[in-house]
């Protein structure tokens, strides 16, 4: 209930932002938001419409080419952005100053994205097109998310001008800092070591369900003086929910020590 609870409310979020920041001074930054305020400029249909509009076949393509992975979650997400920006539609604009909107929207809109990431889900849309493309062009997931949305601003910028789509450029970024800030603070990546009677599964589970890499270090028991072994990870926050999930229902009483890790360099890494 406490996901669900998340997921709704981040989407509330990010529809206040759309409609009071975002929308009222063309700042289409990346997505089916910024897609839908483009359309809606162009032809005056509502914003909501839109986005059901986009969202429900992308929905549908996801689970088609990628399966079930998404679940009712993201479902949810999917379809509660544009509901509440529906009901917030008469809201009046905050700023008519562009640049005040791009920050402030890109915050509100990463603090949203940050509480339903939190919930275990997404509000679907074109990251549903960024996770087929990295499935069959082996691309980074952060490069193919960054290809759609440069994309989206390429357009804004056709149709509103380049100013416009640099203001969207702020927004994007905005977005994406203020999610690891709700996610994990400062922190951007943790380090994960792992003692546990059931390493086999658990290094298989990281390998291929979660598609990090594993290292093994030997180690030798203090009390016991046996041989063990530790399984080592670093993994994006953006995984780490997931990791502990899979641990967890693996071997609850495994023994796991997280530490946080400032900076990783190594190839791979980012993928």
């Amino acid at each position: 209930m406490r996901d669900y609870l998340q997921v709704v409310l981040g989407s509330a979020i990010i529809a206040l932002a759309f409609n009071v920041l975002l929308l009222p001074n063309h700042i289409a930054s990346g997505g089916v938001n910024g897609i839908s305020t483009i359309i809606n400029f162009l032809t005056g249909w509502t914003p909501a419409f839109i986005q059901w509009t986009l969202n429900i076949p992308l929905f549908a393509a996801g689970i088609f080419f990628l399966g079930y992975q998404f679940g009712i979650k993201t479902f949810v997400g999917t379809m509660a952005v544009p509901l509440f920006v529906f009901l917030s539609q008469s809201f009046k604009p905050w700023t008519n100053e562009p640049l005040i909107a791009a920050l402030f929207g890109g915050v509100i809109v990463g603090i949203g994205l940050g509480i339903v990431f939190r919930g275990k889900a997404s509000t679907g849309g074109t990251d549903v097109v960024a996770q087929i493309l990295h499935k069959y062009t082996h691309l980074s997931l952060g490069i193919c998310m960054a290809l759609i949305d440069g994309f989206v601003v390429m357009i804004a910028m056709g149709v509103f001008g380049i100013e416009s789509g640099l203001y969207a450029l702020i927004a994007l970024f905005a977005t994406s800092k203020t999610i690891d800030l709700v996610q994990v603070g400062m922190d951007q990546s943790k380090t994960v070591m792992i003692i546990s009677e059931h390493q086999e599964e658990i290094r298989e589970a990281v390998l291929y369900k979660i598609g990090r890499g594993i290292t093994r270090l030997k180690a030798q028991g203090g009390y016991t003086d046996s041989e063990k072994q530790i399984l080592l990870c670093v993994i994006q926050q953006r995984g780490f929910q997931k990791l502990k999930e899979v641990v967890q229902e693996i071997d609850p009483d495994a023994f796991v020590v997280v530490m946080s890790a400032s900076e990783v360099m190594g190839e791979g890494f980012n993928s």
